[in-house]
C-alpha cells in the first residue's frame, strides 16, 4: 500500500453564497443558510479525500495556538487523520473566504497571516519522508525545502502549482523542477492547453501532467506513452460551489494511480471523484468513500485513451 505524505495549508473556509458577479452594493444582506464555516486548505483538503478514500496520510502543516487552529485539530480528529506532525507556529491560523454564485462559480479570498514566513522544522519532515513512498507537496513555502530532501531520499514527489502562466514562474518553478506528477489549472494558460502540456514535459521532468479545464474536464499529458490529450467531465449532480474541485482531482488521482498504475483509468475515475464533491459548498465536503467512487465508475466508460 502507498503511504502517503501530505504537506500543505490547513485553513479556516468561510463560504458565502452570492446572487452572481459583480455584486451589487447593498449595506446589508440575509443569505440564509448562505454562509458557512469549514476547516479547508489544500494541505487539509487533500489529506481528508485520500483518508475518506481508505488510504493512510502522514499530514504536515502549520498552524495558530487560536480558535481557528484548535477547530483544526479537532476537524483532524473527527475524520481520522493524525496531527501529530500539525505544528503550532508563531502565526496565526491562515483564513480564507469563498464567495460563489449559482452554477458554482467562485472568487477566493486568501489571508495566509505569515505562514509563508514560517519555516517546518527539518528533522520533522525529514522523519516524515523516511516511512512514505510519495510525497504530495503543496506549493507553499513550508514545503518548499521537502523537494530537494524527497528526491534525495528517492521519494516520488507530485504537486499542484494551481493557477500559473509562466514555466518559469520564480515562485513554482521549484516545484515544477521536482514533481513526477504535476497538476495545475487552464485558468491562466498563454496558449491552448495541449501546447502548454508540451512546453511542460519538455522544460520540466514530470512522466505525466495534468491540466484541469473546469467543466471541459481534464487534459493528460504522459510522457511514456507520447500521449496528449482530454478526458471529459462528467455531471453527477448539480453543481453548487466549485471550490477545491482542483484538490479533489489531484487527490483521487493520486489514490487511483497509487493502486493500478494507469493514469487514463484514474483520471477518469477522479474527474467522477470531482463532479460529486463540487455539489456541495466546502472546499473539505462531499468527498466519495472508495465504495461509492467504484460504484459510479462501474456505470460509466472509463479509462479510455482516445478519449
Amino acid at each position: 500500500m502507498t503511504k502517503f505524505l501530505v504537506s500543505g495549508l490547513i485553513n479556516l473556509e468561510t463560504t458565502l453564497r452570492v446572487e452572481a458577479f459583480p455584486i451589487p452594493y447593498d449595506p446589508v444582506r440575509y443569505p440564509f443558510h448562505g454562509v458557512a464555516s469549514t476547516v479547508s486548505g489544500v494541505g487539509y483538503n487533500i489529506s481528508k479525500a485520500l483518508s475518506t478514500l481508505g488510504e493512510p496520510v502522514t499530514l504536515l502543516s502549520l498552524i495558530g495556538d487560536d480558535p481557528q487552529g484548535w477547530l483544526a485539530r479537532q476537524a483532524l480528529a473527527q475524520d481520522g487523520i493524525p496531527d501529530v506532525g500539525v505544528l503550532v507556529c508563531p502565526s496565526a491560523t491562515a483564513q480564507s473566504v469563498i464567495l460563489y454564485e449559482p452554477g458554482g462559480r467562485r472568487q477566493i479570498h486568501v489571508d495566509l497571516k505569515d505562514i509563508q514566513e514560517q519555516v517546518y522544522p527539518p528533522e520533522g519532515y525529514q522523519a516524515a519522508l523516511a516511512d512514505c513512498n510519495l510525497a504530495i507537496l503543496a506549493n507553499i513555502n513550508f514545503s518548499r525545502p521537502m523537494l530537494a530532501v524527497a528526491q534525495q531520499a528517492g521519494v516520488r514527489v507530485a504537486t499542484d502549482v494551481h493557477t500559473i502562466s509562466d514555466l518559469e514562474d520564480p515562485y513554482n518553478r521549484d516545484f515544477m523542477a521536482a514533481a513526477d506528477i504535476l497538476f495545475m489549472s487552464d485558468e491562466k494558460l498563454p496558449c491552448s492547453p495541449e501546447d502548454w502540456s508540451r512546453r511542460a514535459l519538455e522544460r520540466y521532468p514530470a512522466e505525466i501532467v495534468v491540466i484541469g479545464l473546469g467543466a471541459q474536464g481534464a487534459l493528460l499529458a504522459v510522457r511514456r506513452d507520447g500521449f496528449i490529450g482530454r478526458v471529459p467531465a462528467y455531471f453527477i449532480r448539480p453543481v453548487v460551489n466549485t471550490i477545491g474541485a482542483g484538490d479533489a482531482l489531484f487527490a483521487c488521482f493520486l489514490h487511483e494511480f497509487a493502486m493500478h498504475g494507469d493514469p487514463y483509468r484514474a483520471l477518469s475515475c477522479a474527474q467522477i471523484f470531482a463532479a460529486y464533491k463540487i455539489g456541495v459548498a466546502g472546499a473539505a465536503q462531499g468527498f466519495l468513500d472508495a465504495p461509492a467512487l467504484q460504484a459510479l465508475c462501474d456505470q460509466r466508460p472509463i479509462g479510455n485513451r482516445l478519449l
